[in-house]
């Protein structure tokens, strides 16, 4: 994926009008939306399937850490697989390409609701197939995962960063954007950039 970084301006990804505004999503919807779906999946995991609450914490805890690796395999093998036919070349520009290009463009730093809310009813039916009622105390720590995911990613592209140990994640981020595009795919956390090697070269 070339660096063509542009940090003002929008890219576009459809030339359907109705479709390229599904292209957008403001930031606070898809964490109200998640927040009240993980709330209700921990309220009826208590309630109708008796998962006490350290239980819960335990799920909430591995159904986070299992969505920084999903979220990393994702980055680096989906939004960045090998551009090698103009299907596959659009795929990425849609996916992923145009917020390489257009980083600091705010609207297209989530997932449109209606399709992540679909992902995540996915996710539940292959999770329960698994682990039974235990997804309802795992899912929500997944959802969250991404949620929190989504904040990181709309502070490092939004905001300055901060002059503090929080700094790390701002670098490590542009490092990816701007100089290494081939690494640096962590963005909630670089576990997975050290586990597999793929942390920046200094």
């Amino acid at each position: 994926m070339e660096n063509k970084a542009k940090n003002s301006g929008s890219g576009r990804v459809f030339n359907n009008p109705l479709l390229e505004k599904l292209t957008r999503t403001h930031i606070s919807l898809p964490l109200i939306a998640f927040s009240i779906v993980s709330t209700y999946l921990i309220y009826t995991g208590a309630t109708e399937y008796g998962l006490t609450a350290i239980t819960l914490i335990l799920l909430f805890l591995a159904g986070a850490l299992a969505f920084t690796f999903v979220e990393y395999l994702m980055h680096r093998f989906l939004f960045h697989m090998p551009e090698t036919t103009p299907a596959r070349k659009k795929v990425v520009y849609t996916m992923h390409g145009v917020h390489h290009d257009h980083p600091k463009d705010k609207d297209r730093l989530a997932m449109p609701v209606p399709l992540s809310l679909t992902i995540s009813f996915v996710f539940f039916l292959v999770f329960r197939l698994i682990i039974g009622n235990l997804v309802w105390g795992f899912l929500p720590g997944f959802l969250m995962g991404y949620a929190g995911y989504l904040w990181i990613h709309f502070m490092i592209h939004a905001f300055q960063p901060p002059k503090n140990f929080f700094k790390f994640f701002w670098v490590h981020h542009g490092i990816h954007h701007y100089k290494q595009p081939e690494r640096a795919f962590g963005v909630t956390t670089p576990i997975w950039d050290l586990i597999f090697r793929t942390m920046p070269l200094k």
